[in-house]
């Protein structure tokens, strides 16, 4: 079996000889961080593969790094026989199928944060063009028009932003509101730290009553979808707008766009929809085409180039955190693991079904090649268990087939 020497490690299966397939553009920082650290067997895609071509690349490799458009269902997944490892290069994973992908022992990491501000800004962006009404009349200029005229205009110094989901971008949202001089309340169904002088509501309703602006920053739950509806618009002040820049399904789509057109609700800016183009060439449906009221994006509340290069850097780490040391630390599917490297030792990684007795058969395999072990770190999550295993000597050619053989097994590598 080949090795590769690391230090006083050496990998059975060297870092030059793992596939890496990474679609949709991923930004180039991505492959330049795996080529530093000796991952050069890197496919750089600028788009989503077709169907057919997709499921061709993922027989091969090793590591999967993806944007929104990729679907890794079920059935792609079964074709990956080699893969360990996927990295979603954005937020969500609602593109992969986490279940079937745990299952198969393959760890899903995505980069929670790394857009936090990029998301932020433009929320404070919209924010400015609703209070302006700067979209409508942007529309008109282009078409020849002239509407200049302050009716229905106004800063956003002294006016109330209400905040839905205070977690990293919300916080975030709140701090710059309050630079602009806006007063901020918000709701979060957790309790958490107000950021400045931003205040607490004790439910959605509250903050409805309250806001001259409603933004939304919560995550795609079964709790979430559908959140704001016909009732909640109805609830909201009027005249008062919508941004909604964290899912498609939180919001109503009909209920939003007759609210925009009998102006109960002054504007709203989306940048999210419940179902969006698979790609540039598929029309864009929605009820809210046509409103000269309402902001549409495509989806691009991360899309800078410093989100893009900083959610790069965080998953390309963490696949090369797992790759080389089975750290599974923001894994969104699979138990937490952090753990360092030891010199001198063998490193054996363990993901399995989790039942009683299988530890001791791992274990008896281990001892019935004289492994002494020097470290065993076990985690689980719902039926899945995952074990780090340290020992001072293994024959991997010999080990490896045995303890596949434990049954329970989902998959087993020796690492070095």
């Amino acid at each position: 079996m080949k090795t590769e020497t690391a230090g006083t490690r050496r990998r059975t299966l060297p870092r030059s000889q793992i596939r890496v397939l990474l679609l949709e553009g991923v930004h180039e920082r991505a492959a330049e961080y795996l080529s530093a650290m000796g991952y050069t067997n890197v496919r750089h895609e600028p788009d989503a593969l077709p169907q057919v071509e997709l499921r061709d690349a993922l027989s091969s490799a090793h590591v999967v790094g993806i944007r929104s458009r990729t679907q890794l269902d079920a059935e792609a997944l079964a074709t990956a026989r080699r893969l360990f490892a996927v990295g979603c290069f954005c937020i969500g994973t609602n593109q992969v199928d986490l279940s079937a992908a745990a299952h198969k022992g393959v760890p899903v990491f995505n980069a929670p944060h790394s857009n936090t501000r990029s998301v932020a800004e433009l929320v404070i962006g919209l924010s400015v063009m609703l209070m302006r009404g700067i979209f409508e009349k942007s529309t008109r200029v282009h078409e020849g028009g002239w509407l200049k005229t302050a009716a229905g205009s106004h800063e956003l110094r002294g006016r109330t932003l209400g905040i839905v989901g205070y977690g990293h971008i919300g916080s975030q949202v709140s701090v710059l509101a309050e630079a602009m001089g806006m007063h901020v309340v918000f709701h979060d169904i957790r309790p958490v730290l107000a950021l400045g002088n931003a205040r607490p509501q004790p439910d959605l309703a509250s903050v409805l009553q309250i806001a001259d602006i409603v933004t939304l920053h919560v995550p795609d739950t079964p709790e979430t979808r559908g959140l704001i509806g016909k009732a909640e618009l109805d609830a909201m002040r009027p005249g008062s707008h919508l941004i909604n820049a964290s899912r498609g399904t939180v919001v109503d789509g009909d209920a939003l766009a007759a609210a925009l057109v009998s102006g109960h609700v002054a504007g709203a800016a989306v940048d999210v929809f419940e179902k969006e183009p698979k790609g540039k060439d598929e029309t864009f449906e929605n009820p809210l085409r046509g409103i000269p009221s309402a902001i549409l994006t495509p989806h691009v509340g991360g899309s800078t180039l410093e989100a893009q290069e900083a959610i790069a850097i965080d998953v390309a780490t963490k696949l090369v955190s797992y790759s080389d040391s089975g750290n599974t630390t923001g894994a969104v599917n699979f138990p937490q693991l952090n753990l360092t490297a030891h010199e001198g030792c063998h490193r054996v990684l363990h993901i399995h079904r989790n039942a009683p007795g299988i530890m001791a058969h791992i274990n008896e395999v281990l001892s019935s090649h004289g492994a002494n072990i020097l470290g065993q770190h076990l985690q689980t999550l719902g039926d899945i268990g995952y074990v780090v295993i340290d020992v001072d000597s293994i024959d991997a050619a010999e080990a490896l087939p045995q303890l596949k053989g434990v049954e329970g097994t989902l998959r087993t590598r020796i690492l070095y």
